[in-house]
């Protein structure tokens, strides 16, 4: 940290955050001729700090030590996958000068940075957020703050600091990417949202409130609770290894881990056998309760910070269940049994807990899934396994989601892939659904806007009145 950062740290939140703010600006100044071949160096730059196999290795260690979340060759693989994802859709894409020209219109669309993006990270994702969007950022030559939550604070560090490494390597400026200095505090992280030109909040809902409430610009994202629907006409064996696989991933640190799934029941039976022999243990009704109390010790809405992202055996020790099927198990499941605040299993557990609920046919489904989102998760996302392409798309008409996945691992899946065409990121919007005003997936393409250059149109001609109107007045 520098002597002016330190002298402005003993001033106050709000004047350590100007300078952190001040220092962007100037870094952006150094980078603002650069052409978009220097731009995707540095988000090349960004990218490889962290992917990098060994830092990526140590980096996920880190995360799992300091935090206590998640599962270290989860974490490992989650950013070998994710960050090459992210590269591969934002490279060759222009975010520097000329980026759209219709020759019809005369309309050209020149880029231009947003300016500094505060960022506010979960200790979900130390590592892989942070990264994520700071290789969207200095893509369109912003410069980025990060404001780590105080379990992810080491992990955030090592990340900036491997990134300023390889920018010292290239020639570029460090301070495109920063962090708000220790010790983290709430007044700093409001501090950044209150100054920065952008801001985007992965993470708590308390701080995705607290961010649009700021009056800044921003790409604020809803909470997650994804309900998956099987149905009857399902591969019974490869949806519950889909689901089963993205409930247990990182031990469910994603918001894009199901926290519900409604079978049909038809196959009902069928996939539950599935889904136990994919690795899944259902509690009897004692170990539902022992589940639900220590999960909500106080009921809806007070979710135990000491079980999230934590193993069944971990869950069994918090709530006192001695089985060895259960502990052994990659996931517990509980049976569904409504959904709303007296129901608190059918919100976000962010753990390895799944409520199954059993339901008469797929427009029950149809409902439920609208039921649980509409008490959590709006607008987030949700899940269909079916072999019906008509049914696919009613899915689609039905539920009121951001994101509608046919036959896919969600968790892998809803922030992006390389088979399914969703932009690849760590943060996705909800929509009005989930008060958000995005409703598509946090991407580079956020992280500029445009200056419109109009000229006129040669033989332009006026509209006609009568011929706008004639449709609609012959019909009267």
């Amino acid at each position: 940290m520098s002597s002016g950062t330190s002298q402005a740290e003993s001033a106050g939140p709000e004047a350590t955050v100007s300078e952190l703010i001040e220092n962007a600006r100037a870094a952006m100044a150094q980078v603002a001729d650069y052409d978009q071949d220097e731009a995707d160096r540095l988000a090349r730059a960004v990218g490889w700090a962290v992917y990098e196999e060994d830092r990526c290795r140590e980096l996920s260690e880190l995360a799992v030590e300091s935090t206590g979340l998640g599962d270290v060759d989860d974490k490992f693989q989650k950013k070998r996958r994710k960050v090459p994802g992210a590269l591969d859709g934002m490279l060759g894409e222009q975010t520097v000068g000329v980026v759209e020209e219709d020759e019809e219109t005369n309309l050209v669309e020149v880029a231009k940075p947003v300016g500094v993006v505060g960022a506010v990270v979960p200790s979900t994702n130390p590592g892989a957020t942070p990264t994520l969007l700071a290789m969207m950022a200095v893509k369109s030559r912003n410069a980025i703050v990060l404001s780590p939550s105080p379990r992810g604070l080491a992990v955030c560090e090592q990340v900036v600091e491997w990134i300023h490494e390889e920018f010292d390597r290239i020639g570029a400026p460090k301070d495109l990417v920063q962090m708000v200095p220790t010790p983290v505090s709430k007044a700093k992280t409001y501090a950044l949202m209150d100054q920065c030109d952008l801001l985007q909040v992965t993470g708590s809902s308390d701080n995705v409130v607290s961010g649009q409430e700021s009056g800044t610009p921003n790409y604020c994202v809803g909470e997650g609770n994804p309900v998956g629907i099987i149905d009857e006409t399902a591969d019974i064996e490869a949806a519950a290894n889909r689901v089963a696989t993205s409930k247990s991933f990182d031990n469910s640190t994603s918001c894009s881990s199901e926290g519900n799934v409604a079978i049909v029941s038809e196959v009902y039976d069928e996939t539950m056998a599935a889904l136990e022999a994919a690795g899944g243990y259902m509690c009897d009704d004692d170990q539902r309760e022992q589940i639900e109390t220590m999960l909500f010790p106080e009921g809806h809405g007070s979710l135990n910070p000491d079980a999230l992202a934590s193993t069944p055996a971990e869950l069994c020790d918090l709530a006192g269940i001695d089985d060895t099927a259960a502990r052994d198990a990659d996931f517990l499941m509980v049976e569904g049994e409504g959904a709303g605040p007296e129901y608190p299993l059918c919100g976000e557990k962010i753990t390895t807990v799944l409520n199954v609920y059993e339901v008469p046919d797929v427009y029950e489904a149809f409902d439920l899934t609208q039921e649980v989102l509409d008490y959590e998760g709006a607008g987030h996302s949700a899940s269909l396994h079916t072999t019906d392409q008509d049914r696919a798309l009613q899915a689609g008409r039905e539920i009121d989601v951001a994101r509608m996945l046919i036959n896919q691992v969600h968790s892998f899946s809803n922030g992006g892939h390389y088979a399914n065409g969703l932009g690849s990121t760590l943060s996705e919007g909800a929509g009005t659904w989930g008060d958000n005003q995005l409703d598509e997936n946090v991407t580079f393409e956020q992280f500029y806007q445009t200056t419109t250059v109009t000229r006129p149109i040669e033989d332009a001609e006026e509209p006609d009145p009568d011929e706008v109107f004639a449709p609609y007045l012959e019909a009267r």
